[in-house]
């Protein structure tokens, strides 16, 4: 194989796997594309990722589009304005991350993303029994425990603290590390112990993830059941579902690390099957969201026809004239 030949099939490797991933279809029509260190460009055929090798040839992977619900752009990439324009015309959302996905800077939403989910989003939390309802539905999918249905926020608090403390001292026993406690000062960040440094850094990655998720969907990251006050309320909330499975564990056994910090995420990045988590929490945020629903109707990114709020009637038809249902009897 000439030097030439090797290049050409590095370049082929670094773009088809696992730099640029085609992850399979999550559910509710939405797919993800995660990728890194490539040029997103729009050229007379369609979109393309394309990477230059040192003798300046240039390899290109076109993008199926129209198929795609969420781009990932992960570091190393740059895109083009007629490339964005592109997928918002397509009804792709775009989010900025950090390596693997494990970090979520900012977004793009397409006009065509439907509001569907952050109208249920709205509903349960604008009335204080049903936000609590859900509150106390994240609860049982947390802990496989199913609550009174009169527990209050402030004892789902109680009962999800001594949980959450009795998992810290059975992995503390398992690890041999003695006594441990939850503490979180990003103004000490340098004096905390590794497995809080671990633990921070690992939960930082989830939330990354669950944003990118809570984005393609369309719902508000802000709008959250049990925390609030913040642009990332929400992302806390859903985040809290898998702690204990994937980031609680993971700090833990990082507790003898001379480098918890970036060892965590490495380690959470290298371990985290993404196209199982993104799925799991697009089904987990659609049963808290609609949990009459036993099953999600198609989603979907284009909105065929808006429709028109009604009180009584709930959504009536747009693009209809009803001068006649005003006109006196």
């Amino acid at each position: 194989m000439t030097a030439t030949q090797h290049t050409k099939t590095s370049a082929r490797r670094r773009i088809a796997a696992p730099t640029l991933a085609m992850l399979p279809r999550i559910g509710d029509s939405l797919s993800f594309l995660y990728a890194d260190v490539v040029r997103i460009v729009q050229d007379d055929t369609g979109i393309c990722a394309e990477t230059t090798s040192a003798e300046g040839e240039v390899t290109r992977v076109y993008l199926p589009t129209s198929a795609l619900s969420c781009l990932l752009l992960g570091p190393g990439t740059s895109i083009t304005q007629p490339a964005l324009a592109t997928f918002a015309r397509h009804g792709t959302s775009v989010v900025c991350t950090g390596s693997g996905g494990v970090r979520c800077y900012s977004a793009t939403t397409p006009d065509s993303l439907t509001t569907r989910w952050l109208e249920h989003q709205v509903h349960q939390w604008s009335d204080s029994e049903r936000r609590l309802a859900v509150a106390r539905q994240m609860y049982l999918m947390r802990f496989k425990v199913q609550v009174p249905a009169t527990s209050t926020l402030q004892q789902l608090r109680g009962m999800e603290g001594q949980r959450m403390k009795a998992l810290y001292k059975l992995l503390a026993q398992q690890h041999r590390i003695g006594r441990f406690r939850r503490a979180y000062d990003p103004a000490a960040w340098d004096d905390q112990d590794p497995v809080n440094t671990a633990l921070s850094s690992a939960n930082t990655c989830l939330y990354g993830i669950v944003h990118a998720a809570l984005v393609a969907l369309g719902c508000s990251p802000a709008l959250g059941f049990v925390h609030q006050g913040a642009q990332h309320a929400f992302v806390y909330d859903i985040a809290d579902l898998y702690k204990a499975d994937l980031t609680v564990p993971l700090a833990f056994s990082l507790h003898d690390s001379p480098q918890p910090e970036g060892e965590a995420r490495r380690r959470f990045r290298e371990g985290l099957r993404l196209f199982k988590l993104l799925p799991r929490i697009v089904a987990d945020v659609q049963t808290l969201l609609a949990p009459d629903e036993a099953e999600p109707l198609p989603d979907g990114h284009s909105v065929d026809m808006v429709s028109l709020w009604d009180p009584v009637a709930g959504a009536v038809p747009a693009g209809v004239n009803y001068a006649a249902e005003a006109e006196p009897e």
